[in-house]
């Protein structure tokens, strides 16, 4: 790789239970010298770019030396493992010697208060909490970003430490505190199990498309000497780009390709979250993981690997869930000050009540321990990636694709809406309505037409395209596309000939009431009418945006006549017609002073304006380059999902905001209550557990919520 080349790196790494866990990585990578650094402690990935790749096993074992472990590069397929995982084994095992311990509270048997009997107990519970939490926390500490590790290692630390002493000099009862430091190791890895099983749920989303792509194929292979077809099973993994597969009824389409024989029904909901299959045939694309529901058809393969559409979704989604929202840099700072804050907070406790008061210095211990235990701030950490990924999540399994946290934030809270007409609003399947021409013969327009509007994907090429396919063709020497104006090109004859708007032939017509205008050495020729139709769920749409409030606006090049036309029947209030790229830009930016814009489009002249807007929408049927250009990507183009995509966003932030007011609430009030001494540390511990779970399962509600 040449100097100054970055290329990005990801690894999976286990471990990550929080946010201060990923923060401390990143920030021991970036100490390393390592660009972009971004850990994802949901998704337990960890992404950098490297100009030298032989670095990578520096950026392991740093990692490793965090206490973290890397498994694996997150693009392999990562095999389920069976069993109890680590955090699991460690937790049953503590459990075995805590419970008698704990017992020892309630049942009055001799030898369960035993001091010796207690700390036999209590030794192995401690040397796992001692490299389970010690370990993470003086790694923690090293690398600058303290973790919620260090106030539990502190915490049983000193319960045990104070127990050990009163047991070697025996001192008595009043210094036996094994139960202590037992149960806060005991409950927090109780905990930070029910949070790894629940965190691992709100990824779902991901595993379940990544489960789509494990598959069989039919590979067919072509017998020389009989001239017939053999057929073999192979992973799907190994069909290369030009193979031929056969797919049978009920069978997952192992492939992108196109289908060269046979009919089928197809399930797509994966792509659009549409239940109803979808009729296809031969000439038609087919999509790898979605399932052939009845009929039997043979696909060439187009596409295998990255370049396939399920690919490029699961990462289009990675991509997303690592993207944050506004609220999640909040948090991560107060995350960062809140372990010395509370560690402070925990000295001071002691301090008063020793000092200050003539509680016994036991007494005063407990209570600097409540506080530590208390006020872990893993909720606070959990309280905004976890809803984000299960609301991202939700989306991808309706057909949206939301790229990240912050065009979350955006989408919640858009009130105004542009629509783009040709494509967006109407179906862009145009029907030629009528070709008038001018002295020039028709069959050499038609053939004009198709060998100008091939070389542009708007939808009215397309339908003049396909209007015209058997014309004939004309070679051109040089073809280029205008955005807003239309398509020109060079004959290899030397006659210049251009197709498009109004715009083309406004100094050679006044009439501008015509869709299409061609031109041959800036002469007209011919002109062209098409008509289209509005798409289904389009009026719906729009009322219902109003209904919550949000300003509806088209913008568009096309003429004035159609645009109010369409604006009329769909009950929208503001018209913006016969707009180039840059005009549209100008109409964003002046709608944007006072509101926040979504910008919906499909074509190459909508991309401006769809960065430009305050945040853009795209159809996934539309080009690559709106695609791109776009922060939310409604898939199968249906306009139906729009109002799932402001659903989904304004729930999740609503989830969102939810978990950090528990997260908040929880602390505020938790840790004055434990500084007063009226929890103990077992119960603080089991307060901490709770709060965390309950966050990350406030979050999986979204997964069934009412989007509102």
């Amino acid at each position: 790789m040449s100097e100054g080349i970055f290329k990005t790196v990801k690894l999976r790494v286990e471990g990550m239970t929080c946010t201060n866990c990923a923060l401390g990585i990143s920030r021991a990578l970036q100490n390393e010298g390592f660009h972009k650094v971004d850990a994802d402690f949901a998704g337990g990935e960890v992404s950098f770019e490297v100009a030298d790749e032989n670095i990578v096993p520096l950026a392991k074992k740093r990692i490793e030396s965090l206490g973290y472990r890397v498994t694996d590069v997150t693009d392999q397929v990562v095999k389920e493992k069976k069993g109890l995982s680590p955090i699991e084994k460690k937790f049953w095992f503590s459990a075995i010697f805590t419970v008698p311990l704990i017992l020892a509270m309630f049942i009055p048997v001799d030898f369960l208060h035993n001091d010796i009997f207690q700390l036999i107990l209590t030794i192995p519970v401690f040397i796992v909490g001692f490299f389970h939490f010690g370990r993470s926390a003086w790694y923690s500490i090293r690398s600058g970003v303290t973790n919620m590790d260090v106030l539990i290692f502190l915490g049983s630390t000193a319960a045990f430490i104070y127990s050990l002493i009163g047991t070697v000099y025996r001192l008595g009862h009043d210094y036996m505190f094994y139960e202590t430091s037992a149960s806060i190791i005991t409950i927090v890895l109780l905990g930070n199990m029910l949070e790894h099983r629940s965190v691992k749920k709100t990824t779902g989303a991901i595993d379940d498309l990544v489960k789509l792509q494990r598959n069989l194929a039919r590979r067919l292979i072509t017998e020389m000497h009989e001239g017939g077809e053999s057929v073999e099973e192979i992973d799907a993994a190994l069909v290369e780009k030009g193979d031929r597969v056969l797919v049978n009824t009920g069978d997952k389409i192992p492939v992108d390709g196109e289908i060269y024989w046979g009919t089928a029904s197809v399930d797509e909901s994966l792509l659009s979250g549409e239940s109803l299959p979808v009729e296809k045939q031969k000439g038609d694309k087919v999509v790898g993981g979605t399932v052939l529901v009845s009929g039997t058809i043979k696909v060439k393969t187009t596409a295998t690997g990255k370049e396939t559409v399920l690919s490029q979704i699961i990462e289009l989604v990675r991509n997303a869930q690592k993207d944050k929202p506004k609220l999640q840099n909040l948090a991560d700072k107060i995350s960062m000050i809140f372990v010395p804050a509370v560690v402070v907070l925990a000295l001071l406790t002691i301090t008063y009540w020793f000092f200050g008061t003539d509680l016994p210095f036991r007494d005063s211990l407990m209570r600097g321990i409540a506080v530590l235990v208390i006020a872990c701030p893993c909720a606070l950490g959990l309280a905004i990636p976890t809803a984000v990924v299960v609301g991202l999540g939700r989306s991808a399994k309706t057909g949206i694709l939301i790229k990240g946290g912050s065009s979350i934030d955006k989408l919640s809270s858009v009130d105004t809406v542009v629509f783009d007409k040709t494509g967006t609003l109407t179906t862009g399947k145009f029907s030629i309505k009528n070709l008038e021409c001018f002295n020039h013969p028709e069959e050499s327009v038609r053939r004009i037409l198709y060998s100008l509007e091939k070389h542009s994907s708007h939808p009215i090429a397309k339908a003049i395209t396909g209007y015209f396919k058997g014309a004939g063709e004309i070679s051109f020497s040089e073809v280029g596309e205008q955005k807003g104006m239309g398509v020109s090109a060079t004959g290899a004859d030397g006659n210049v000939y251009v197709a498009g708007s109004y715009n083309v032939a406004s100094h050679l017509t006044g009439d501008d009431s015509h869709n299409v205008y061609l031109l041959m050495n800036d002469r007209l020729i011919a002109w062209l009418d098409l008509e289209d139709e509005i798409k289904p769920g389009a009026r719906q749409l729009i009322s219902t945006l109003k209904k919550k409030g949000i300003k509806t606006v088209l913008l568009s090049g096309d003429r004035k006549q159609r645009c109010e036309s369409i604006a009329g029947e769909l009950g929208i209030e503001e018209v913006y017609y016969e707009k180039l790229p840059g005009e549209k830009l100008e109409v964003i930016d002046s709608l944007g002073v006072d509101s926040k814009v979504a910008m919906i489009g499909d074509g190459i002249n909508d991309a401006p304006a769809l960065t430009r807007a305050f945040i853009g929408v795209s159809m996934s049927d539309a080009t690559q380059v709106a695609v791109k250009s776009a922060e939310v990507i409604l898939l199968k183009g249906d306009l139906g999902l729009l109002e799932k995509a402001f659903g989904t966003a304004r729930t999740t932030v609503r989830t969102v905001k939810e978990n950090l007011f528990w997260a908040f609430f929880y602390n505020v009030s938790a840790i004055p209550l434990a500084m007063a001494g009226l929890l103990t540390p077992i119960v603080a511990a089991f307060a901490m557990a709770v709060s965390d779970v309950i966050v990350v399962l406030n979050s999986l509600r979204l997964k069934r919520r009412r989007l509102r």
